[in-house]
């Protein structure tokens, strides 16, 4: 038995998401820590996430870097249509990981529903972040929990992170 946060979870994976913290915040982040990989896609759809997040996973276990239910973060950077960068926050380095450190400004804002909804919530994030006379640089997705666990809660809940 290990110590890992997910077993802490009722569904023994994904913890139970609280949007009201990420709904329209303005984060700062100064070279937060995240454990990197990459997933292979398909027209943006993840071909091979369960097995990347296995392995990332792991190596993080094992090194007790994990960080509390409520402070895990996965954001995604959809590169391209054939593949994206995860990024999973954690508290200490990782061995045999790759490391990245993530500094700036963001602004954040919470969607509900399924993911074919992702082109409608990209336009109303823009028009949130130009509503706050800001620019996006960069746009990640917090993907807030597995599909197995999304469909437990009842709730798919995905936050767009811009940093600005």
């Amino acid at each position: 038995m290990t110590d890992s946060p997910q077993e802490k979870t009722e569904t023994g994976c994904c913890p139970r998401f609280n949007p009201e913290p990420w709904d329209e915040k303005e984060i700062t982040w100064d070279n937060k820590l995240f454990a990197k990989d990459h997933v292979t896609s398909f027209f943006h759809i993840p071909l091979n996430f369960g097995g990347v997040m296995k392995r990332i996973m792991g190596k993080i276990d094992e090194a007790k870097a994990a960080p509390s239910p409520n402070d895990f973060i996965l954001l995604s950077d959809e590169k391209s249509l054939w593949g994206a960068d995860i990024y999973i926050a954690i508290k200490k380095e990782v061995p045999g990981a790759v490391m990245k450190e993530i500094s700036g400004t963001f602004l954040t804002k919470v969607f509900e529903g399924p993911y074919g909804s992702m082109k409608k919530w990209m336009d109303e994030m823009q028009k949130y972040v130009e509503s706050e006379n800001r620019e996006i640089k960069k746009l990640y997705f917090y993907y807030t929990t597995c599909p197995k666990c999304a469909k437990h809660y009842g709730k798919n809940y995905v936050v767009l992170v811009a940093k600005v």
